[in-house]
């Protein structure tokens, strides 16, 4: 009798219990794999099956193995059939093979068409903030002339407007200016009872300041950094660099935070606003950018404010954290609503002079705000007027850098030919440094948190300790440039003049302070 599965002569012969005859070795790979008989699909187990004690069974020799020629013949049909099957799998594979190549196809279009989408929505949000901007809707008596203009689904460039059209702005209104008003009341008062913090680092301290570390924290391909600031509560440095990136630099860790990108040239200016929940910054692309921090730690371009024409060369923030100024070389300087991103005013000089601006900064109270020209003037403004309220000029080369004393009397302004310093009550010149040679200009002048430190920035940094209008100012430290470069373009003071922060023409950002071995550099 022959197997049920095989239909040859078994040589290990097992009976089920159904009565049919089975090889061994078959039947229980067949009960292991599906647990029922082959024949009538009943339950199968490998205890249901009896083995049959049989003589041993010697197989007949098949007929086709009987002879030679039948041996070939054998051996024919088993290559025909493995040339077969072969030819069977490599079609399977080259079918699979075009399947594969049209999902990946499917793939990489599904995926421009993402790209496509995700930059018509930013292009889409971009142009609702501009719209928002150049027409809130706070101002709903404006002309049909001031509609925004629309060209194949986008706005139209601001070059498309019609000749001698401007944009409108809501103005600074009498809410405003009261609460600017109030703001300076609460300084003035606070001022009168200031008193110098008994944690400022002493001259003494500041006379042994050296490097204590060196960040390179901007790329090398474009080194420099040509702007800085710090948020003293949680001691973060902001930097702005040619690379055109913002980064934000943790300096007790000596990491970097965040990098923020966007720009298309240099950022000239970076400010820190309030706590730090949003950072302001201007490039020499023309536009001006708000971040706002975000829950993982990064920040988030939230507004692109494109109302110049030509470079932003400052940025400077209010008292009240919101609102803010920025200045450009177009000739004017632009007042912000901080929450809105809006341009409340854009005041240029009723003169008509073609001068750009380098430089701003607001006084500590905020009614007064400081600018420096592309032609070596500093002009004074009274915010609530907008009104040009003083003028003082006598510097040769454009003015990089205003900075107002905290005591809100002094205000040293930087030039090509130096530091010069002004006395604001009887608005007077009464003290001029001539730091460097007629061939090296000064970079950047800032006075320090309590007003009694100023640093100057040009082919080096140097301290001085200030004095009255009457009395010398001396320098009591000089940093020289580390960075080889020859250029030290930035320098800002930490909280209670701790440690100082200075950018130069390389990509590293430059902490002094005392020695490590003094055990108080990082206190």
């Amino acid at each position: 009798m022959n197997c049920s599965i095989s239909g040859e002569v078994p040589e290990e012969p097992v009976v089920s219990k159904s009565g049919i005859l089975f090889e061994k070795r078959l039947i229980e790979r067949h009960i292991l794999d599906y647990a029922k008989c082959p024949i009538t699909g009943e339950p199968l187990t490998l205890d249901d099956i009896v083995p049959i004690k049989t003589g041993k069974i010697v197989k007949p020799r098949p007929l086709q193995a009987a002879s030679i020629p039948g041996m070939l013949g054998m051996f024919q049909n088993e290559w025909d059939g493995l040339m077969l099957s072969n030819f069977a799998l490599e079609q399977q594979l080259h079918t699979a093979r075009q399947e594969l190549s049209h999902a990946l196809y499917q793939h990489d279009a599904a995926c421009r068409v993402i790209a496509r989408l995700k930059k018509e929505r930013d292009d889409a949000r971009s142009l609702l903030a501009q719209a928002e901007r150049q027409f809130p809707i706070s101002s709903p008596n404006a002309t049909s002339e001031n509609v925004s203009v629309l060209s194949n689904g986008k706005r139209a460039a601001e070059d498309e407007l019609a000749p001698g059209a401007k944009k409108i702005h809501p103005g600074i209104t009498t809410s405003i200016i009261s609460e600017l008003t109030d703001c300076n009341a609460a300084l003035s008062q606070q001022r009168k009872k200031r008193q110098i913090p008994a944690t400022l680092a002493s001259v003494d301290d500041i006379e042994r300041y050296t490097q204590t570390s060196s960040h390179p924290i901007h790329k090398t391909n474009k080194p420099g950094i040509v702007s800085l600031d710090i948020l003293y509560p949680k001691d973060i440095i902001a930097t702005g660099g040619i690379d055109t990136n913002a980064v934000i630099f943790d300096r007790p860790s000596g990491q970097i935070l965040s990098t923020l990108s966007g720009h298309s040239k240099k950022v000239t200016s970076v400010k820190f606003v309030g706590q730090g929940d949003s950072i302001l910054t201007g490039s020499a692309d023309k536009t001006v950018r708000l971040w706002q921090s975000s829950d993982d730690g990064n920040y988030n371009c939230r507004h692109i404010l494109r109302d110049h024409t030509a470079e932003v060369q400052a940025v400077t923030v209010h008292a009240t954290n919101n609102y803010f100024v920025t200045a450009s070389l177009d000739g004017t300087w632009c007042f912000y609503d901080l929450s809105s991103g809006t341009c409340l005013t854009q005041v240029s000089e009723s003169s008509g002079s073609s001068e750009g601006y380098t430089s701003a900064s607001f006084h500590p109270d905020g009614l007064i705000l400081g600018t420096g020209t592309t032609e070596g003037l500093v002009k004074i403004w009274d915010v609530k007027s907008q009104a040009n309220v003083a003028r003082f000029d006598g510097h040769v080369g454009p003015v990089t850098a205003i900075s107002f004393s905290e005591n809100g009397y002094f205000l040293a302004t930087a030039a090509h030919d130096g530091v010069r310093l002004w006395d604001l009550r009887k608005l007077k010149n009464f003290r001029n440094f001539a730091p460097y040679d007629s061939e090296t200009p000064t970079n950047h002048v800032e006075f320090d948190h309590s007003g009694s430190y100023l640093a100057v920035a040009g082919s080096d940094t140097r301290i001085y300790q200030v004095a009255s209008v009457k009395h010398e100012w001396n320098c009591i430290k000089t940093f020289p440039d580390l960075s080889g470069t020859g250029k030290a373009t930035c320098v800002k003071f930490g909280q209670d003049s701790k440690y100082i922060a200075v950018g130069s023409m390389d990509r590293n950002l430059r902490i002094f302070g005392l020695p490590i071995e003094d055990g108080s550099a990082e206190s």
